[in-house]
């Protein structure tokens, strides 16, 4: 029996999504330029803890969500996956999470990101004017905006060209590196800078996991792929390989260009290109300027992947009944969740707004109280994605599984105890071995005395995402009354509607 709606809704979706789409797609979603300067702010040992986390999270969380996504190949990936995994409710919170994070992340760290390349390359300091910021802040937030409502077809382009700019910016500031380094000296690469510590653990894993998760957000377009069970495993394999060197070279150059203690969390990754591209001479303005355009790019791009998969899945849930069904249509037009497209982008604004008036223009305290409140929400939802496939191979032993991903159980345990703990530290950063001690703190800009300050910043928001959340299951009820004991059956496979 069909519910009346979703089929005609789903039936708008249009299959574009071929193998080099999902690899662009997820270098765009895995490689970001946000969290470069944190990551050496702690110097060598960010390679060392980075290096481990790609060997003890990313490669088992990759394994997890490779099975789950040539497995379950539904519109609305990670929300399927726990609905079929836990039931319907559990989904909605873990999912309104997942959303949630990235307009959040957008209007947020990503738009800090942008103004602090601005800031090194065509400002003087670390804080604009009020209408300097919301002439940055509102036409990035709502050419993405814009971008989500287009369909795939025409976004693929510009992702594309976001996954080019990042092989593109990496590769040109490796070589530069090398070239400086010859001219100057190298620093910081001490062989004690590289031994991992207590308070760099819990400065930098939150981040470094932060940005190694995100393997499964083609699959919420898995209805608009070509093939995934062919291509979902190939593109995640290659990007694995490539966010690992992406990330490792920028480090590694960040490290040896700056003097020991002068990166920062917000321009660490800008002023080191800054530094770098003094080699061109008479041309290193022109070159860092294009340099800063790129970095600006690679942040745009960043957030408009995560916005395109995110509504996708919001929307879906929203057809299922787990929140306001208003907000689960698609265009006709471009097979898009335009309405929730369009929230997102009042969201993305509204943290804009906020961090701005909070943190008075400081474009560093904008950037490091945003990137908490997207790693916490963010790593949240994976409390109920990296589980679900035990739970499914548990649960359901009959599904095909094209993929079976190694030692599954010791996968989910060790992804699990890594983003609790992650999730933790993002918020009071130390604890457990000084919070908010000198040497634990967000960025050089924040005292100890503003603990307090820090925690409402970037943990307040969060009860209200999760009583927001609650709001959402609410205003869906009579639409779960509707679906709890039918089936979606657009090709005769069992599809999310199917009750548990």
């Amino acid at each position: 029996m069909t519910v009346p709606g979703i089929a005609a809704e789903k039936a708008k979706l249009r299959k574009s999504f071929g193998r080099r789409d999902i690899f662009f797609f997820l270098i765009c979603t895995l490689v970001g330029v946000d969290g470069l300067g944190a990551l050496t702010t702690k110097g060598g040992a960010a390679f060392t803890w980075m290096i481990g986390s790609v060997l003890l999270f990313a490669i088992p969380s990759a394994l997890l969500l490779t099975e789950l996504g040539t497995t379950y190949t539904d519109e609305g990936g990670p929300y399927v996956w726990v609905r079929l995994a836990f039931g319907r409710l559990p989904a909605a919170m873990n999912n309104f999470m997942y959303w949630v994070s990235n307009p959040v992340w957008l209007g947020g760290t990503l738009v800090g990101a942008a103004a602090g390349a601005f800031a090194v390359f065509f400002g003087t300091g670390a804080s604009f004017t009020a209408p300097v910021m919301f002439g940055i802040g509102i036409p990035f937030i709502w050419g993405a905006v814009l971008l989500t409502i287009l369909s795939f077809k025409v976004t693929r382009w510009v992702v594309a060209v976001g996954a080019i700019a990042r092989f593109a910016l990496f590769g040109l500031f490796t070589i530069v590196v090398l070239v400086y380094g010859v001219r100057h000296g190298f620093h910081g690469l001490g062989a004690g800078s590289f031994v991992p510590t207590f308070s760099g653990f819990t400065a930098l894993v939150p981040l470094i996991l932060f940005s190694l998760v995100g393997f499964e957000l083609p699959n919420t377009a898995a209805e608009e792929m070509l093939n995934p069970a062919r291509d979902v495993p190939a593109g995640i394999a290659k990007s694995l390989v490539a966010t690992g060197a992406l990330y490792g070279l920028p480090i590694l150059g960040i490290l040896v260009v700056l003097p020991p203690g002068e990166a920062s969390g917000l321009a660490g990754f800008p002023q080191a290109v800054k530094q770098a591209v003094t080699v061109f001479g008479g041309l290193s303005t022109e070159v860092g300027a294009l340099m800063g355009i790129l970095i600006a790019l690679v942040a745009f791009t960043s957030g408009l992947t995560w916005i395109i998969g995110s509504d996708r899945a919001m929307a879906i849930s929203c057809l299922d009944g787990a929140g306001p069904r208003g907000l689960g249509g698609f265009s006709a037009r471009f097979g898009t969740p335009v309405r929730v497209n369009l929230l997102s982008g009042l969201v993305a604004t509204a943290v804009f707004v906020a961090t701005e008036l909070i943190t008075s223009g400081n474009v560093y305290k904008f950037f490091s109280v945003g990137l908490s409140l997207a790693i916490s929400t963010t790593l949240m939802s994976y409390l109920g994605i990296f589980p679900a496939a035990w739970a499914l191979r548990r649960r359901r032993p009959q599904d095909r599984r094209p993929f079976r991903a190694p030692f599954l159980r010791l996968a989910t345990i060790v992804t699990l105890l890594l983003v609790v703990f992650a999730t933790i530290e993002a918020l009071a950063p130390g604890l457990g071995g000084g919070w908010f001690d000198p040497q634990n703190l967000p960025g050089p800009q924040w005292q100890p005395s503003e603990r307090w300050t820090y925690l409402a910043a970037a943990g307040a928001p969060l009860i209200l995402f999760l009583l927001a959340g609650a709001a959402f299951w609410l205003a869906g009820g009579d639409d779960r009354a509707a679906v709890a004991h039918q089936r979606v059956t657009e090709d005769g496979s069992e599809e999310l509607m199917n009750r548990n």
